[in-house]
């Protein structure tokens, strides 16, 4: 009965520390439909890989939000149109997606990790779609 308990406890546990970094997405696709940089940055590792039409350098986490707010403030953000989001080995998650602005649409790649059991955004990526 205790090994049954035990088996039973460490099951449930796994199960929602998966809906946990799943979450973690999903709260990641939401700040890019809201355009609100302020809560993706709640998700940017140490360094922050930023991929953008006029730039592109590994940021730290503060340099990071300062470029993102002023990329979606520049562009005006609409909102964000998910193609696909799926696990990406080892253990994070990725979307892809359009982010469509006033200043047109952007093909959007978010790549995340787990970091110290926190999953983190490693890469972002905003290319200009013509």
């Amino acid at each position: 009965m205790k090994h049954l308990f035990t088996t039973l406890l460490l099951g449930s546990v796994l199960l929602f520390s998966s809906f946990d970094t799943q979450n973690s997405i999903d709260s990641v696709i939401n700040a890019l439909r809201s355009g609100n940089s302020t809560e993706l940055a709640k998700y940017f590792d140490d360094t922050v890989e930023l991929i953008l039409p006029d730039k592109s350098d590994s940021y730290s986490k503060a340099q990071a939000q300062l470029i993102v707010k002023d990329f979606f403030g520049n562009n005006g953000v609409k909102g964000f149109e998910l193609k696909h989001k799926g696990d990406s080995p080892p253990g994070g998650h990725f979307c892809i997606g359009t982010l469509q602005t006033n200043a047109g649409n952007f093909r959007t790649n978010v790549f995340m990790k787990v970091k110290n059991g926190k999953e983190v955004i490693k890469e972002i990526r905003f290319q200009a779609v013509e």
